[in-house]
């Protein structure tokens, strides 16, 4: 029996996994068997235990933040999911699915069919913050701006280093000065608290890139005077 591959949408405020148009918002249903939360605080608000499976967007988050304590295992339908995005860039084709303390089996194997057959690749994660790739990529990340901060290259140099040595398509730094870095502050910051080692650390370009963008928008002061 072929699975119930149908699903609806609800959002408030702005997605990070889907920012704008794509096929999967518009391959939604009015009443479909998968309820897919797009947007900060959905879980919050929608509880719809009717519906094979409930996809809660994740940012920095862990599932369990929306799990509650009472219910056995394997009693929910929450799947939590992220679709990995660097910063502004476009968001990647890879979707993050992660189950929770009390999640069923059978909402996991939905949600993972669903997002399939969309065409997104699927990786199945353990409820840890970072999940796999940001556990991974952060530190790299870190070194390079790390290196690139004391002098020892340029951005342009090391990622022509890592290109033609390891490999990598477009280098470490590019990307990520490319993307915003007061994202990837917010990324490492949220995995430092969690885990707290020194590679999470979010490096010093990345606070005063943070700080720069929360600094309110003044007039000068002496511009003001001058008036």
């Amino acid at each position: 029996m072929m699975p119930d591959l149908s699903y609806s949408i609800a959002q408030t405020g702005e997605s990070r996994a889907f920012p704008g148009t794509h096929a999967f918002i518009d391959g939604a249903t009015a009443e479909g068997a998968v309820l897919v939360l797009l947007g900060p605080a959905m879980a919050t608000r929608c509880v719809a235990p009717e519906r094979t499976a409930v996809l809660v967007e994740l940012g920095t988050e862990c599932l369990a933040a929306y799990e509650r304590e009472e219910d056995p295992p394997a009693s929910s339908n929450l799947v939590g999911f992220a679709r990995w995005r660097l910063g502004d860039n476009t968001p990647s084709d890879l979707i993050e699915l992660v189950a929770g303390r009390t999640t069923r089996p059978n909402a996991l194997d939905a949600a993972q069919a669903v997002f399939e057959a969309a065409g997104f690749t699927v990786s199945r994660c353990a409820d840890r913050a970072g999940r796999i790739v940001d556990r991974l990529l952060r530190p790299q990340f870190n070194l390079a701006l790390t290196a690139l901060d004391d002098g020892l290259a340029t951005a342009e140099d090391m990622d022509l280093c890592l290109k033609l040595g390891l490999g990598y398509r477009q280098g470490l730094l590019a990307p990520l000065l490319g993307s915003g870095l007061a994202d990837h502050y917010d990324v490492t910051r949220a995995l430092f608290e969690v885990y707290g080692q020194a590679q999470y650390a979010p490096p010093r370009l990345a606070v005063v890139a943070r700080q720069k963008a929360d600094k309110p928008s003044h007039a000068s002061p002496l511009r003001e005077a001058g008036e």
